[in-house]
């Protein structure tokens, strides 16, 4: 999961749930070790992998630093091409955030970028593929008003499918995105910015995510007030959907690849961003998928000794 950032150059830093918590600036790639990395028995990942700044002061002073060492823990991976659907939950009338990040589904997959994700296999030891498409979208004009609970999250995704406005496919990932009037009961804004899960749904099992609106808490979900496609909101949610995507394309089941602490592989690298690049409108990015520039988190390669980057 995406839990809580700051801004782009304020402190803190926090990654995974009960992890590292620093003040190096959050364009560092520099990672922590751990004597603890030696321990044996692994925590189960939730999708809710990075700590809000209060609850992961608690975790660490229990826990200490965070784990280097990503292991396989013989769930499934997706395999091919991972297709990405989204739901507009809410209110988008106007908003540019619908080309923004079709654009960035349509872009991502082939770049890079992803290709950290190739770095991960199967019990069969098949590898995950560099390959993305952009499935389709739908729509969801506040069927569970403007605060929904986790339940209805998964009710909302339930619907899209069972009502065909968007296919059954056990190979996608669906992300609700809510318009900025939403929140979540469960702790958007306060506990997380994001999160993915899986369940069955129409006898299958489908992976699904929640990317709330960074316009709703700026402090709290997006690394910088002003985005490089001119919209801070749509900008922030790219960054989310690119971390969950990556944890669900290694990890759909929640039984496949994390550390010790539970962290899957974007939660140990959650909120730091390699080395950006300044755009014509002053905002930062550092990456360019297609025709627009994002300012998206690094993730975790799963090559030698481990590192946090932005391509392999």
């Amino acid at each position: 999961m995406q839990r809580l950032g700051v801004a782009l150059f304020s402190a803190v830093i926090v990654t995974g749930c009960g992890g590292l918590e620093s003040t190096q600036d959050p364009t560092s790639t520099s990672t922590a070790t751990s004597s603890s990395d030696l321990v044996t028995a692994d925590a189960a990942p939730d999708g809710r992998g990075n700590s809000a700044r209060e609850h992961g002061k608690k975790e660490e002073s229990r826990q200490g630093g965070s784990s280097t060492v990503i292991s396989y823990h013989g769930g499934p991976v997706l395999l091919g091409t991972t297709r990405v659907y989204y739901i507009w939950y809410g209110n988008w009338s106007g908003n540019t955030a619908g080309t923004i990040l079709e654009d960035f589904a349509n872009s991502v997959g082939g770049s890079p970028y992803f290709n950290i994700n190739t770095t991960y296999w199967n019990g069969a030891g098949t590898h995950v593929s560099n390959s993305v498409a952009f499935g389709g979208s739908t729509t969801d004009n506040y069927s569970f008003g403007t605060s929904l609970s986790d339940a209805q999250i998964r009710s909302v995704v339930n619907s899209a499918i069972s009502s065909a406005r968007l296919p059954k496919d056990t190979n996608g990932v669906y992300f609700v995105l809510t318009s900025s009037d939403v929140g979540a009961s469960s702790g958007f804004c306060t506990v997380y910015c994001g999160w993915h899960t899986r369940a069955s749904i129409g006898g299958s099992d489908i992976k699904y995510a929640f990317v709330g609106n960074p316009d709703r808490c700026p402090a709290a979900c997006a690394a910088q007030t002003v985005g490089p496609n001119g919209n801070a909101g749509a900008d922030g949610m790219a960054s989310v959907i690119a971390h969950e995507l990556d944890e669900a394309v290694t990890d759909p089941d929640l039984n496949a690849w994390y550390d010790r602490r539970g962290a899957e592989n974007a939660d140990k690298c959650a909120w730091t961003f390699g080395t950006p690049f300044t755009t014509g409108n002053g905002a930062l990015a550092n990456v360019t998928l297609g025709t627009r520039s994002y300012l998206i988190q690094q993730n975790w390669v799963n090559s030698g000794a481990g590192r946090c980057a932005m391509s392999y």
